[in-house]
C-alpha cells in the first residue's frame, strides 16, 4: 500500500534515486568544526560547505523520507504525515536536480536553494503532531502508549535528523551575512554567556505566563554572567525557555488559589570542566514517579492539546508548544545533538528539578540517526 501511495505523485525514477541515497553513509560534523570551518567564510569555504552539503542534505532527507514511508500502525497513511513525506520528497528533488556547484553563481543560488527548502520544512513539527494526533483518534484509547515505543523512537530519530539538517542549513545561510554580529560564526556564538540566555529565556516565558494568568511567579538566576563559552544561543534559549514555561504553569497552577505567596522558580549555570550544567528548580508540586516515563513522549500531554479543539492545520497556533507535549522531548534532543543530556527528577508534593547539561568540549560528533 504504502508503496503504491508514493508512486501515485512522484516518478520511480526519484523514488529509485531516494533509495540509492538514502543507503549512503551520513556524514557528522562538531561544533568545533563548524565553527573552525566559518570562522573564515570566504569563497572557496563556502564552496567547499555548499559542496558537501548539495551530498549531505540529499542522503539525510532521503533517509527521512524513506522512514516516513515504512511507519508501523498505518501511521504513514494519516493525510498529515503524507504532506511531511511529500515536503521531503520535493527537497530532495530540489537538491538533486541542482546542477553541480562549480564557482560562486553557483554557491549563491544554491544557497537561495536550501533557504527554501529550510522554510518549506518550517511545520513538520506541528504538521507531526497532526498526523500523531491522527493516529491516536484512530487507535483504540485503551492502547498503551509506551506499547508505541517504535513511534517514538522513530519521532525521537527523526526530528534529531531535523535539528541536524537546520543547523547545517541555518549555519552555511548565516556565513553569508556581511557584517555578523561580534563574536558569532553562523548560528554558533563564540563567548555565548548561559547566565544572559536563561535571562531572556526566562523573561519570555514570563511574559506568556502573565498574558496566560495574569500573574507570574519571580525568575532568581544565580551564576557568573561574565562566563562564556561557544554554543548556539537559539538552542539554549528554546530549552530553557522550555524548561522555565513548565515550571512556570506548574507553580502558577499549584498557588493560584492560595493565600500564600508563589515561591520563586530559581535557575543556577555551573561551568565544569566537561559541562555547563543548567538547573531550573521549581516547588511546583513535583510530578508522581509513575508519570514520569512519560513526560519525554510525544503521545502525552498534561497540557489540553490544541490540535483538539481545531484540527485544521492553518489555524493551529504553531507558537503555542504546550499541548503538543513535545516540549521536553524535543529540548532533549536540542541538548543532545552537541552532546549534553536533559534530566528531569521531581520530588511528588514538592517540585521539580530539571538539569540541563551542555558538552563545554564542542567536540562531539552531531548523533546521525
Amino acid at each position: 500500500m504504502a508503496a503504491k501511495k508514493l508512486y501515485e505523485s512522484f516518478s520511480k525514477t526519484l523514488i529509485d534515486e531516494v533509495q540509492r541515497w538514502g543507503a549512503m553513509k551520513q556524514t557528522g560534523v562538531s561544533l568545533r568544526y563548524m565553527m573552525e570551518f566559518g570562522s573564515t567564510p570566504t569563497h572557496r569555504n563556502l564552496l567547499i560547505s555548499a559542496q558537501f552539503l548539495q551530498k549531505e542534505l540529499s542522503i539525510r532527507i532521503a533517509r527521512r523520507a524513506i522512514e516516513l514511508d515504512t511507519l508501523p500502525y498505518g501511521l504513514s497513511q494519516k493525510p498529515a504525515i503524507l504532506q511531511v513525506r511529500d515536503w521531503y520528497l520535493d527537497s530532495f528533488r530540489d537538491l538533486r536536480s541542482f546542477p553541480e556547484i562549480k564557482d560562486t553563481n553557483d554557491e549563491v543560488e544554491f544557497t537561495q536553494m536550501i533557504k527554501m527548502i529550510k522554510v518549506r520544512h518550517n511545520n513538520v513539527v506541528p504538521t507531526m503532531a497532526l498526523g500523531v494526533q491522527q493516529l491516536k483518534k484512530a487507535l483504540n484509547p485503551k492502547i498503551d502508549y509506551e506499547d508505541l515505543d517504535d513511534i517514538h523512537q522513530f519521532l525521537d530519530r527523526f526530528y534529531l535528523s531535523r535539528i541536524g539538517i537546520r543547523m547545517l542549513i541555518g549555519q552555511h545561510v548565516a556565513l553569508h551575512d556581511p557584517n555578523p554580529p561580534p563574536n558569532c560564526v553562523g548560528y554558533i556564538h563564540t563567548k555565548m554567556s548561559p547566565v544572559e540566555v536563561a535571562r531572556t529565556a526566562s523573561e519570555d516565558a514570563r511574559s506568556i505566563c502573565l498574558r496566560e494568568y495574569g500573574s507570574a511567579p519571580d525568575i532568581t538566576i544565580y551564576g557568573d554572567p561574565n562566563f562564556t563559552f561557544p554554543y548556539v544561543p537559539t538552542h539554549l534559549h528554546l530549552m530553557v525557555f522550555e524548561l522555565v514555561k513548565n515550571s512556570l504553569r506548574a507553580v502558577q497552577e499549584r498557588f493560584m488559589d492560595s493565600d500564600k505567596i508563589a515561591p520563586p522558580i530559581r535557575i543556577i549555570v555551573a561551568d565544569g570542566i566537561e559541562d555547563v550544567t543548567i538547573k531550573v528548580s521549581d516547588e511546583g508540586g513535583g510530578i508522581p514517579r509513575s508519570g514520569l516515563p512519560k513526560i519525554f513522549t510525544y503521545l502525552y500531554s498534561t497540557a489540553k492539546n490544541p490540535l483538539d479543539e481545531q484540527s485544521d492545520l492553518l489555524t493551529a497556533n504553531v507558537a503555542t508548544m504546550a499541548g503538543y507535549g513535545y516540549g521536553l522531548p524535543i529540548s532533549r534532543l536540542y541538548a543532545r545533538y552537541f552532546g549534553g543530556d536533559l534530566q528531569m527528577i521531581s520530588m511528588e508534593g514538592y517540585g521539580t528539578d530539571a538539569y540541563l547539561h551542555l558538552s563545554r568540549l564542542g567536540d562531539s560528533q552531531e548523533p546521525l540517526p
